[in-house]
C-alpha cells in the first residue's frame, strides 16, 4: 500500500519508474520470460480451443510432475546438480510426452472420449508425481524444497540460462505454427480435408499436443504446472471475441499472452508478496473480462445494444406499417378522396394490430412522434407525417416485397405468409431488397407497392407475431 509520507513516496515511485523502466537485472529477466512464454501460449492456445481440447493442457501439465521428481532424484544420486533447469525440464518432457502419448491411445483404441482420457492422465500422473516427490525429498542430502516452485511457479529465481531455455522453447514453438499454420487449421476445422492432402490427422494431433506439451513444460517456473492451463487457454478465449479470423485470432492471442505476462511480472514486482503466477493468470482473466464484456463483434455488452437497436427498429417499423395499412384499408373503404397521406388513424385500431398493450404501444407512438414519424391528433388519433408517410411506404413496400417472393417462389400459403415475412424483413438491407425487386420482375410478379397478397380479416391479424 502507497505510503502518505513523501519521502516514503518519493522512494515507491522511483522503484515503481526502475520497474517500469526495466532497470534491473531480475526485472529484464523475468518480464522477457514471462512475455514471451505468454506470446507462445497464447498462440497455441488458439488451435488447442478450436480443437476443443482447452482442459489437454491441464492433463499435460500434471503430467511433468513424476518427470520432474524423477530427474531430480536421477541427478542426486549421480552427484550431479540437482536443480539443473534443463535436467528437470528434460524429466519433465518425458512423463508429458508418455501422458500424451497415453490420451491418444485412450481415444484412438477405445471408445472413451477426450474427456475420460484427460481425467485418467491428471490423476493417475499427478497421483504418481505425489508420490514420487513425496519420495525425492525423504532421500539423504536431496534439497527438495525448490521443486515446489514448479507447482505454483517462482519466476523471481530466474536466471540468464533459464531465460535462454525459455525463450528457445517459445521461439521453437512460434516457428512450429508458422510452417504448419495451414494443416493446423485444416485440424480444427475441416480433419476430411486435412486427410484428403496427404496428411495425418493423427500424427497432426500429435504434433499439437507436443507443441503443448512444450510450452507447458517451459512455463512451469513461471506460473506453475497448476495455472499453465490459464495462460494457454484465457489468451485465446479472450481473442476469440474480437475476430473471427485465425490469422487475426493468434496474433490477438499472442499480444494478450505477452500482455499479461508483461503486466503480472511488474506487478509482481512491486508487490512482493504476491506470486508472479497468480498474478499473470489474474492479469489474463482481466483481458479476458474486458473481451467478454466490450469485444465490438462478440462482447456481451455490443450484442447487448445490437439486440436493444434490432428490437427498437421492429416496433418502429411495425408501428409504420401498420399505421399505413389501417389507412390503406379505409381509403379502399371510402373511396381515394382523401387519399392514404391526409388520413388519421385512431389508438384503438392500432391496438388491435397486434398483441401490444396500451402502455407499450403509447410509448412507442411518443418516440416514434419525436422522430418526426408521426403527429398525435386530438381524440387519440395518429396521423403520418411527411416523413413519416415516405418511411411507412418504403417499410410496407419491403414487406410486400418479400411476402410476394415468399408466395411465388418458396409456396407459402397466402395466409401464413405474413408471418414468415415478418421473420426476416427487419433485416433487409438496400442490396437485398434490389435482389428482390430484379428476381419478381423476372418472374413479372412486382409493381411499385405491391397488395398485400393475404387477407386483413380480424383473423388475419391475430395471427401476426406478438412481437412489440
Amino acid at each position: 500500500m502507497w505510503s502518505h509520507d513523501p519521502q516514503v513516496s518519493a522512494g515507491e515511485l522511483s522503484l515503481l519508474w526502475e520497474v517500469l523502466t526495466l532497470r534491473t537485472h531480475n526485472t529484464r529477466l523475468v518480464v522477457l520470460a514471462t512475455s514471451l512464454l505468454g506470446a507462445a501460449s497464447g498462440v497455441v492456445g488458439s488451435f488447442l480451443l478450436l480443437r476443443k481440447r482447452a482442459l489437454m493442457g491441464d492433463a499435460l501439465a500434471h503430467a511433468t510432475l513424476p518427470g520432474l521428481g524423477i530427474a531430480f532424484g536421477v541427478m542426486t544420486y549421480f552427484g550431479m546438480n540437482a536443480r539443473s533447469l534443463p535436467g528437470l525440464l528434460s524429466g519433465a518432457v518425458v512423463t508429458g510426452v508418455l501422458g500424451l502419448l497415453l490420451m491418444l491411445a485412450i481415444t484412438r483404441t477405445t471408445r472413451l472420449g477426450d474427456d475420460v482420457a484427460m481425467a485418467i492422465v491428471l490423476s493417475v500422473f499427478f497421483g504418481f508425481g505425489v508420490a514420487v516427490m513425496g519420495v525425492v525429498k525423504a532421500l539423504p542430502g536431496a534439497a527438495a524444497a525448490g521443486l515446489d516452485a514448479f507447482l505454483y511457479g517462482r519466476p523471481a529465481s530466474m536466471l540468464a540460462g533459464d531465460l535462454v531455455w525459455i525463450g528457445g522453447g517459445a521461439a521453437l514453438v512460434l516457428v512450429a505454427v508458422f510452417l504448419l499454420f495451414k494443416e493446423l487449421a485444416a485440424l480444427c476445422f475441416d480433419e476430411a480435408f486435412l486427410e484428403a492432402q496427404g496428411f495425418s490427422s493423427w500424427w497432426m494431433d500429435v504434433v499439437l499436443l507436443a507443441l503443448v506439451a512444450l510450452v507447458t513444460v517451459i512455463g512451469l517456473q513461471a506460473v506453475g504446472l497448476v495455472l499453465v492451463i490459464a495462460y494457454l487457454i484465457i489468451p485465446a478465449a479472450a481473442a476469440r471475441f474480437w475476430t473471427q479470423s485465425l490469422p487475426r485470432m493468434t496474433l490477438v492471442a499472442a499480444a494478450v499472452g505477452a500482455a499479461s505476462g508483461w503486466a503480472g511480472a511488474t506487478a509482481s514486482a512491486l508487490l512482493p508478496r504476491m506470486p508472479a503466477g497468480a498474478v499473470i493468470v489474474l492479469v489474463a482473466s482481466g483481458f479476458f473480462a474486458v473481451s467478454l464484456l466490450m469485444a465490438p463483434a462478440r462482447g456481451l455488452l455490443p450484442r447487448l445494444w445490437r439486440a436493444r437497436v434490432l428490437r427498437q427498429r421492429v416496433r418502429h417499423q411495425h408501428v409504420l406499417r401498420a399505421v399505413y395499412e389501417i389507412l390503406e384499408q379505409a381509403v379502399r373503404k371510402d373511396g381515394p378522396a382523401q387519399g392514404v397521406a391526409n388520413r388519421s388513424c385512431s389508438f384503438a385500431d392500432l391496438l388491435v394490430k397486434r398483441s401490444w398493450t396500451p402502455r407499450q404501444l403509447r410509448r412507442i407512438l411518443a418516440r416514434e412522434a419525436g422522430q418526426g414519424h408521426l403527429q398525435r391528433r386530438s381524440g387519440g388519433e395518429v396521423r403520418l407525417s411527411e416523413a413519416g408517410f415516405g418511411e411507412a411506404a418504403r417499410v410496407t413496400r419491403n414487406h410486400r416485397l418479400w411476402e410476394a417472393y415468399l408466395v411465388t417462389h418458396a409456396d407459402i400459403a397466402p395466409s401464413h405468409v405474413d408471418r414468415d415475412a415478418d421473420m426476416v424483413e427487419h433485416i433487409l438491407d438496400a442490396e437485398m431488397v434490389a435482389r428482390l425487386e430484379e428476381t419478381l420482375r423476372a418472374g413479372q410478379a412486382w409493381v411499385p407497392l405491391p397488395p398485400s397478397p393475404h387477407p386483413m380479416g380480424p383473423a388475419d391479424r391475430d395471427r401476426r407475431d406478438k412481437d412489440s
